[in-house]
């Protein structure tokens, strides 16, 4: 190994010290009921998702970092609600299941000392969420931040140590590190019990390559399909809502739309009237150029920014209105850029011919340029299509007339686990296809007793196939 590869005495020291007191405060965590942790659950929750905190965590988050949307920012704190929610309504001590006919009793149990990495774009988000699911399952935490909203992360967990404090239980619930490096995330991470990796990729292939367990996440390239029976004004909103969001820093944010040839032009007309600019041939043109090197790899200078930022960025100006860019992509693939992950305030929209196999033949070739385990959306009243995208596409989430980047990860009004992590399953490189949510948080022991018998005979087993002459 490499000497930039290695942690520094200093470091190491303090690796061992936050163990040394992860490991004391799991002790006590683990003599709590279930009262206890959904009592300090609320807690901790409260310390940092009040309206008056969570504005202060969001303004020193983006100030810190110079990424996203101050406003819609700050709706995530209703996310830190659902978890909650979804956390206090699920019981994480002792028999958790029961299944009689089965004969299976199930225990819930702690995983241990979990490493929590903490992306730079939700600094307050994913600390809080991580903590409610760790402290319900009686799990402690170590997280590392991101070193450019360092800060911020720090903050958001001193709240949450000074919540655990006035409830008297041990502060070291929750730490922080405070070398924000990666060396340091990957020595924490082969120390941990479990790992719980939300960021870039080569963070994710850090914590599966560290011999820790690990919930990863994959990479976005969000898309929706607008059919011929979509409501075009409430497609439209929302695919604003989904694009401005923290000026489209998040995975979830819609990338590409791709609409039925026969209602492209009135549903493009939506979109400029929710605050739509559409981009000429000659910025396109410019706007690659900031969003992407040579080689085509993405350019920070140009995530999670305002379109106007983004524009001036580019070599031309938009009007002060305007509260995203559009592209009308000429091409699908590698050497498109516009129809990979954009995670800025710009959507590409694809016109595919009638006959909804066109719409799957386009999305697939969109996931085969990236994406492929996360998210993809319809706008559509037809069942048949809904069925068929559902069949088709290699994606964990699908989300049926809502704006993807606030419906995917929970929302309250469907049914999806509230989370900040959304594992992609093998298409993203990941171990699990869904909501990294409570039950990830915990061990299960399964405590089997004796039914009767269930056994088929041969020949409902393998019906035609059997042949009783081989069984003499």
């Amino acid at each position: 190994m490499g000497k930039e590869k290695e942690i520094t005495t200093e470091q190491q020291e303090e690796l061992d010290a936050a163990f040394e007191r992860a490991q004391k405060a799991l002790a006590i965590i683990a003599t709590y009921d279930q009262a206890k942790v959904d009592r300090l659950c609320q807690a901790v929750a409260w310390s940092v998702a009040n309206k008056k905190t969570f504005l202060e965590l969001v303004d020193m988050g983006i100030k810190e970092s110079g990424l996203g949307d101050y406003v819609s920012r700050q709706n995530k704190r209703f996310k830190i609600r659902g978890v909650l929610r979804d956390a206090l309504r699920q019981k994480s001590i002792g028999i958790i299941e029961e299944i009689p006919e089965k004969g299976i009793v199930k225990y819930a149990k702690p995983v241990g000392v979990i490493a929590s990495i903490v992306p730079t774009t939700n600094p307050d988000l994913t600390p809080a969420g991580t903590a409610i699911y760790a402290i319900k399952a009686r799990d402690v935490v170590i997280f590392s931040s991101h070193p450019r909203s360092k800060k911020t992360t720090n903050e958001t967990i001193r709240l949450m140590r000074e919540a655990l404090e006035r409830e008297g239980a041990p502060a070291d619930i929750l730490q922080c590190l405070t070398t924000a490096s990666i060396p340091m995330a990957k020595a924490l991470m082969a120390k941990a019990d479990l790992v719980l990796a939300t960021g870039g990729q080569p963070m994710v292939r850090a914590a599966y390559s560290s011999g820790t367990p690990a919930y990863g996440v994959g990479a976005g390239n969000a898309t929706m399909v607008i059919d011929e029976t979509a409501d075009l004004a409430e497609a439209a909103h929302n695919t604003m809502l989904s694009k401005t969001s923290d000026f489209g820093s998040g995975c979830s944010a819609d990338g590409n739309l791709i609409v039925e040839e026969g209602i492209f032009d009135k549903f493009l007309d939506r979109l400029v009237m929710e605050g739509g600019y559409l981009a000429n041939e000659e910025q396109k043109n410019k706007l690659r150029k900031v969003m992407w090197d040579e080689e085509g790899h993405r350019l920070a200078s140009t995530v999670a920014i305002a379109p106007q930022q983004l524009a001036e960025i580019a070599g031309f100006s938009i009007p002060a209105d305007r509260k995203f860019i559009i592209i009308i992509g000429d091409g699908i693939g590698k050497e498109y850029p516009f129809s990979g992950e954009k995670l800025t305030t710009l959507l590409t929209i694809h016109k595919y011919k009638t006959g909804f196999e066109n719409a799957i033949h386009m999305m697939h070739a969109i996931y085969a340029v990236g994406g492929k385990g996360h998210s993809v959306g319809i706008y559509s009243f037809n069942d048949d299509h809904i069925h068929r995208l559902a069949l088709e596409a290699p994606v964990s989430r699908i989300m049926v007339r809502q704006p993807q980047s606030k419906a995917n990860a929970g929302a309250f009004n469907n049914g999806m686990p509230m989370t900040s992590s959304m594992g992609c399953g093998t298409w993203g490189g990941n171990i699990v296809s869904e909501n990294v949510c409570l039950k990830h948080y915990m061990n299960t022991t399964w405590v089997s007793r004796p039914i009767p018998e269930d056994r088929p005979s041969d020949q409902e087993l393998f019906g035609k196939f059997y042949n009783s002459e081989f069984e003499k």
